[in-house]
C-alpha cells in the first residue's frame, strides 16, 4: 500500500475537476515530486473515491502537461530538465513583453487597482507559510496582465504554459529567504506598466522574468544530494519532499 499524499476531502460536485486541482496542488508543493507515479489505487482511497474519477483526472492533468503516461506503468509526475525550463522562459519572455506593452496601452484605474491589489496579495500570502498559495498569487498577478492585454489568443498561449509555469514558479520560491521579496520583485514592473513606456517595459520584464530564468536554471544545475534533493543523471529534478522552500 502506498503512502497517503495527505489530500483535502472533496465535494459533491466536479469530481474530477477537484481531483485534478488537488493533484496539482500535491505536485506544486512536492508531495508528488518529478518522476513519482501517481498510485490511482492509493489516491482513490484517501479521497475516499474510486480509480475512474482518479484516472480522469490523471489524463486532464496529461494534457496540461504536468503528468506523463507510461504503457501499463500508469501516470508519473513529469520531470522538469534544463531544456525545459529554458524553452518555458524563451517562450514566456517573449510573450510577456507583448502582454505587458498591450497592457500599457489598455490599462484603466480600475485594472491598475486590480494589479496593486494583487501586489498587496502576494505580500500577505508570504506571511501565511503557503507555497502552494504563493505560487497561484504570483500565477494570477501575471495573468491579470495578459487580462487587461485583452488578446484572447495571447491569453491562451499564457495558459498553455500555466501548469509548467506552476511547477517552475515554485522552484522560483527557493530563491528566497524572504518570501516577500517575490512580491517586491513585481513591483518595478507594475511600475513601469503604470508609466506606459514601451522600452522601459520591455527593459523590467526581460529583467524580471529573466532573473527567474537564469537563477532557475542555476538552481537545477547546483542540486546536489548533500541538499536533501536527489539529482537525476538525465538532468531531472526531484523537489524536497515538503516543498518548502530552503
Amino acid at each position: 500500500m502506498s503512502s497517503p499524499v495527505g489530500l483535502p476531502a472533496l465535494a459533491d460536485s466536479d469530481l474530477v475537476g477537484q481531483i485534478a486541482r488537488i493533484l496539482m496542488q500535491a505536485i506544486v508543493q512536492g508531495r508528488l515530486p518529478p518522476g513519482s507515479k501517481v498510485v490511482e489505487a492509493g489516491i482513490a482511497r484517501e479521497l475516499g473515491v474510486s480509480r475512474a474519477p482518479v484516472r480522469e483526472a490523471a489524463r486532464l492533468l496529461e494534457k496540461q502537461g504536468l503528468l506523463v503516461a507510461s504503457p501499463r506503468r500508469g501516470f508519473f509526475v513529469r520531470k522538469l530538465e534544463i531544456r525545459n525550463i529554458d524553452e518555458i522562459y524563451d517562450l514566456r519572455l517573449c510573450i510577456e513583453r507583448h502582454a505587458g506593452v498591450l497592457a500599457a496601452q489598455r490599462l484603466t484605474p480600475q485594472s491598475r487597482d486590480a494589479l496593486r491589489r494583487q501586489i498587496d496579495v502576494l505580500h500577505r500570502t508570504a506571511d501565511l507559510d503557503d507555497p502552494a498559495r504563493q505560487v497561484e498569487e504570483d500565477y494570477r498577478f501575471h495573468r491579470l496582465i495578459f487580462e487587461i492585454a485583452d488578446n484572447r489568443r495571447l491569453l491562451r498561449l499564457f495558459d498553455d504554459l500555466a501548469a509548467e509555469l506552476r511547477m517552475v514558479i515554485g522552484l522560483i520560491g527557493r530563491l528566497y529567504d524572504d518570501p516577500h521579496e517575490i512580491a517586491r520583485t513585481h513591483e518595478p514592473l507594475l511600475a513601469a506598466i503604470e508609466a506606459g513606456h514601451p522600452e522601459r517595459i520591455t527593459a523590467h520584464v526581460d529583467y524580471h522574468i529573466g532573473h527567474a530564468w537564469r537563477e532557475v536554471g542555476k538552481l537545477v544545475r547546483e542540486l546536489t544530494p548533500s541538499t536533501g534533493i536527489a539529482t537525476e543523471p538525465q538532468g531531472g529534478i526531484l523537489l524536497p519532499a515538503n516543498g518548502v522552500p530552503a
